[in-house]
């Protein structure tokens, strides 16, 4: 049944990449760099080294639109996050966030929303945490008195990484236990667009010991991120 579903996928993809000539998900957005805080864990909690090491490290992100749809409809948001050398020389840590709801359902599935700091983001599929399954989750950190909302456009990520850093709690959450903070991430302002480099992410070859997604939507986002670069090599895009 996987395997239909994802030849379906597959094909959708394909098919939206070449009418945009741009990716089939998450087409628009911003990049720009950042700061990833790990306070780490003295008495190795995590059972992660490094999860467990306290580090501070530089961080590639891109704050994108899911569809691309106009400003004025809610759409999803995307925090894709890029740690080079996370873990020693040539490691690297890709994660990828979308926008969710905070319950134990809503938490697994992507929400649509107007403001691009009006809720939680969320990996929406399991990662192993040292011993146990959790799901990663980035909360906004309040903005100060008086910021408006961040509308979910192109322009609006930009405006409001240029009035100052964004910043996040990264969060473990699994049920059963409380939520846990394993970093701060901090964005700062905005590069150009297009970037230099464009940067592929790809969080299942892109993971640590102990820190790696599982297998569940491993098979129907692979063949999304597949079809999506397929349909932009048919129109050269």
């Amino acid at each position: 049944m996987t395997g239909v579903f994802g030849g379906t996928v597959r094909t959708v993809a394909r098919q939206v990449a070449r009418l945009r000539r741009a990716p089939a998900l998450h087409p628009a957005g911003v990049t720009c760099v950042g700061t990833l805080e790990v306070p780490g864990d003295p008495e190795g909690g995590w059972g992660v080294e490094w999860l467990d090491r306290p580090g501070v490290h530089p961080v590639t992100a891109r704050w994108s639109l899911a569809a691309g749809l106009p400003g004025v409809l809610p759409d999803g948001v995307g925090l894709a996050l890029r740690v080079d050398d996370a873990d020693g020389r040539g490691s690297t840590l890709d994660l990828l966030l979308t926008s969710s709801g905070r319950g134990r359902l809503g938490r697994r599935l992507p929400l649509p929303r107007r403001d691009a700091l009006g809720g939680p983001y969320s990996t929406l599929t399991a990662y192993r945490v040292g011993r146990r399954d959790r799901l990663l989750m980035a909360f906004p950190v309040k903005p100060p008195a008086g910021r408006s909302r961040v509308p979910v456009s192109v322009p609006g990520l930009r405006q409001a990484l240029g009035r100052g850093p964004v910043t996040f709690r990264l969060c473990t959450v699994a049920a059963g236990e409380p939520r846990r903070m394993f970093a701060s991430l901090t964005l700062g302002s905005a590069g150009p667009e297009p970037p230099a480099r464009t940067v592929s992410y790809e969080p299942y070859t892109h993971c640590l010991p102990g820190l790696h997604p599982t297998r569940s939507l491993r098979a129907l986002r692979v063949a999304a991120y597949a079809g999506s670069r397929g349909g932009r090599r048919e129109r050269g895009g």
